[in-house]
């Protein structure tokens, strides 16, 4: 198991939220801060930097914990696309081929998702596409390939009651196969927490 598969344990509790709403995150057991010196000082009021800084690294972590590269190459893009910059920001997440994936409920999530991506399983528009960060454009059908249909994890996810399936995904849950249909809103993406890109904005204009 990788040093990031183990870390994603404490990201709930580091952040003090369940940040990708499942039963299991450890916070609901215990909301202190990992740590020996945890629940000392976890109140502790944040000033503006600190304020930026946590919004930036919710939604890094929601995503996977993209690198900080990663992550402020995404903002890049989105800043220098015309309209509103953090709507923005949310589309090119959100078009991930990961995300998708996640969002279609094929796989638990959204670390299995980019495992899953990773290793051959998934085709967008008939075509093995093996890169995380392939970004899908409307009308994209994505599936999981016919021979990876039967795995455990698959076919647990997919009957789960954990999460919905958002509106701006069609998915057909027999043949494990859906349509990406149009950009999401910043409403219309189910997170789980309170995410508030303006403020990933400020961090990164200062």
């Amino acid at each position: 198991m990788t040093k990031r598969s183990i870390a994603k344990y404490k990201i709930d509790r580091r952040l003090g939220c369940n940040l990708w709403g499942r039963p299991k995150s450890p916070f609901n057991r215990r909301n202190s801060r990992p740590g020996q010196h945890g629940v000392v000082g976890q109140k502790r009021k944040l000033s503006d930097y600190g304020t930026q800084l946590f919004a930036k690294q919710k939604l890094r972590f929601y995503y996977g914990d993209l690198t900080e590269t990663q992550f402020r190459n995404i903002y890049k893009k989105a800043s220098n696309l015309k309209g509103d910059t953090g709507q923005i920001l949310i589309e090119l997440l959100e078009r991930r081929l990961d995300s998708v994936v996640y969002r279609m409920k094929f796989v638990p999530t959204i670390f299995s998702a980019r495992q899953f991506v990773n290793h051959g399983h998934v085709k967008v528009n008939g075509k093995r596409v093996t890169i995380p960060s392939y970004s899908v454009k409307d009308e994209d059908i994505v599936e999981v390939k016919e021979d990876s249909k039967k795995i455990n994890i698959v076919q647990e996810s997919i009957i789960s009651q954990e999460r919905e399936i958002p509106e701006y995904l069609e998915v057909d849950q027999k043949e494990l196969k859906g349509r990406f249909l149009r950009a999401p809103l910043m409403h219309d993406v189910p997170y789980p927490v309170t995410m508030e890109p303006n403020l990933v904005i400020e961090f990164y204009s200062r």
